[in-house]
């Protein structure tokens, strides 16, 4: 059985994801235009230095499992703890009775509003590339989103999960993850995602497709000064 992994974006970067990551052995980051997460290979000793090259001065980072100190020539903008969901296999799943759409690239003006909108996490013009997008539209407008993000072994994320607030409480979200866990599932894969521990209204959403609490870890949003 799959177990709680502190250091999932490293594997990720470092890894699979290794060709749209950029970076040294010690600290790596995904490309510009995909999602703004960095990682350490030893979070005790982060190599600021060696990622600052590939980092333009004031883009907003995602530290994913760093919660210490930045450099002098670093900024921190803010903390947060998240909970690490691992779905436990053959657990029921309701039924998708929702047309969801795959989203491509010339629906990425509207996932980037909805994005800004509602700040599911690091969403960039080329996150629909990371993995299956999928949406619920309403008189043309995209209303609701989610999709894959980071991947390592069997392990797949799923990421953005969003809502426009004139949307909410119809059960978007439940059908949207579903159609992904299942999906994920007939390739043989195991579906996992990280949600602020804050956010208990989504960790309820997600408890009650299956997905259970294997361990939490810290984040930090900063960019480079100088």
């Amino acid at each position: 059985m799959a177990a709680f992994i502190p250091n999932m974006a490293w594997h990720c970067l470092s890894g699979p994801q290794r060709h749209i990551s950029t970076g040294t052995e010690r600290a790596r980051r995904f490309a510009p235009g995909y999602s703004a997460i960095l990682s350490f290979i030893d979070h005790d000793a982060p190599a600021f230095d060696e990622l600052a090259p590939f980092c333009p001065v004031g883009e907003a980072l995602y530290a994913v499992g760093y919660g210490g100190e930045v450099p002098a020539d670093w900024q921190l903008h803010g903390r947060g703890v998240f909970d690490q969901m691992l779905r436990e296999p053959g657990e029921p799943l309701p039924a998708v009775d929702l047309p969801l759409q795959r989203l491509a690239a010339e629906h990425v003006p509207q996932m980037l509003a909805l994005a800004e909108l509602t700040k599911p996490g690091p969403f960039g013009e080329l996150t629909v590339q990371m993995g299956e997008y999928v949406g619920v539209f309403e008189g043309g407008r995209l209303i609701a989103m989610a999709g894959e993000r980071m991947f390592t072994g069997s392990l797949r994320e799923i990421s953005g999960v969003c809502t426009h607030p004139d949307a909410q409480g119809r059960g978007l979200a439940r059908q949207l993850v579903t159609h992904l866990v299942q999906q994920q599932t007939a390739r043989g894969e195991r579906s996992f995602l990280h949600v602020a521990s804050s956010n208990s209204g989504a960790i309820r959403i997600y408890e009650g497709l299956g997905f259970r609490r294997v361990g939490t870890i810290p984040g930090a949003v900063v960019s480079r000064l100088r």
